[in-house]
């Protein structure tokens, strides 16, 4: 199995949502199956005994409880995405097939549902599996528990602003996690990938996004070919049937070379947050855009979209990206040669879409020139000057949007609240 084929099962895992509800129906069944065998081993206290009728009635009673209330987490869980999907954007449902408490929610549930039913089977005029009842009863209300915590949540989670800080979070480690890939010495990073006459050309035999690809791999079967390994594609782009993967510099190949190099990167329908903090950055504008459009007409949603497009902004232009982006030296040898998204693009992406869309926004306009402000007084030097043009551009679009409006001069201001915060310049940023 190549990387990519595990890269893809371990994805189609973390975002199923009926693998662990099924370990938690095993579980419960066969934990129903031990306890009614240690019921008739040791029995149980007085203060535990249940007449026959009596347990019956219960357990089946916690039966139908736990499959009307796993039926209501399925239909919350579907309402969510379907709200989602419309008001936010359709990438989120990545982030909700990935949660946790839902799927602990629907482990538990059903889990609850299999011992109860395991030890019900068990009763017997002559014969009641005490212990297993009363286990039955704090099952029942560990999974009460839990689903009120599964809800509230999930009411929590229909705040735009919720899902922006929570996708904000999924930008900031992934870009961590590239950073970390980008820091080893056998990796470089690259704006521009382009060199002539490589000696071997590995290309897609399907099409797909680049979701991942297998640093480790690459640099290990590259120094053991004496090769150097250029993917002149990031993560994230769209690469077609017969687009080039990776191109190959200075070694001998083998009828499998093509097949172990394209097994190094995995290609999917669409991207994926590993490896690709510009997607969960993408998520974001979307987001924002949404609530920019005639149909909704929120820009406040907007504003608090773009709280969190700055902080992930910051994050990014204070890291030194020019020391780990840059082109190929004799004195900087690696093995594997990547493409990657500089401070610009980022910039680009973050903003230029809200600044469209929100042109005719007193809140947007005004919470974009805070925001630039604020990236111009707290970035690295070498990124200053991309902020510099966004701020020169958002001048452009105010002055072509707002000259005839007697509204130009709030238009033109700055504030973190996008209107109704203190006044401020630059300087108190």
């Amino acid at each position: 199995m190549t990387w990519a084929t595990r890269f893809r099962v371990r994805q189609g895992l973390a975002e199923s949502l009926w693998v662990i509800p099924l370990l938690g129906a095993v579980l419960g069944g066969f934990l129903g199956v031990v306890v009614s065998f240690a019921d008739e081993q040791i029995g149980a206290l007085a203060v535990w005994q249940y007449s026959p009728s009596t347990a019956s009635t219960f357990l089946s009673a916690i039966v139908g409880a736990t499959a009307a209330l796993t039926g209501f987490v399925v239909t919350v869980t579907v309402l969510v995405i379907q709200m989602a999907t419309g008001t936010f954007s359709a990438r989120i449902m990545r982030l909700i097939y990935r949660d946790w408490l839902l799927k602990a929610t629907l482990a538990v549930l059903i889990g609850t549902f299999t011992y109860s039913f395991s030890v019900l089977q068990r009763i017997e005029d002559d014969f009641v599996p005490d212990l297993g009842v009363t286990l039955a009863g704090f099952f029942i209300s560990l999974s009460l528990l839990v689903f009120i915590v599964f809800f509230d949540r999930f009411i929590r989670q229909l705040k735009p602003v919720a899902v922006a800080a929570s996708v904000a979070r999924t930008a900031r480690a992934t870009f961590a996690q590239t950073v970390r890939i980008a820091d080893r010495t056998d990796i470089r990073w690259e704006h521009q990938t382009t060199r002539a006459d490589p000696t071997f050309v590995v290309r897609a035999s399907r099409g797909g996004a680049i979701q991942a690809v297998d640093p480790d791999g690459l640099v290990k079967w590259a120094r053991t070919r004496g090769a150097e390994l250029v993917l002149p594609h990031p993560v994230g782009d769209y690469v077609q049937t017969g687009g080039v993967l990776v191109r190959v510099y200075g070694t001998k190949f083998s009828e499998r070379t093509e097949e172990e190099l394209e097994g190094m990167i995995a290609l999917g329908e669409e991207r994926t947050f590993e490896q690709d903090p510009a997607f969960a950055l993408r998520i974001m504008v979307d987001m924002a855009n949404i609530a920019l459009s005639p149909a909704v007409n929120d820009p406040t949603t907007a504003v608090q979209v773009l709280d969190h497009i700055g902080d992930v902004l910051g994050l990014i232009g204070t890291t030194d990206l020019q020391g780990r982006i840059k082109p190929a030296s004799a004195n900087a040898p690696a093995t594997v040669v990547m493409a990657t998204s500089g401070w610009e693009d980022f910039v680009t992406l973050g903003l230029t879409e809200i600044r469209e869309f929100g042109a005719t926004s007193v809140q947007i306009m005004r919470r974009l020139r805070a925001l630039l402000e604020e990236l111009l007084e707290t970035v690295r030097p070498e990124h200053r000057a991309a902020v510099e043009e966004e701020l020169r551009r958002l001048d452009a679009t105010v002055a072509d949007g707002w000259r005839d409006s007697v509204d130009l001069d709030r238009a033109s201001g700055a504030d973190r609240q996008g209107i109704g915060g203190p006044a401020h310049s630059s300087n108190s940023l």
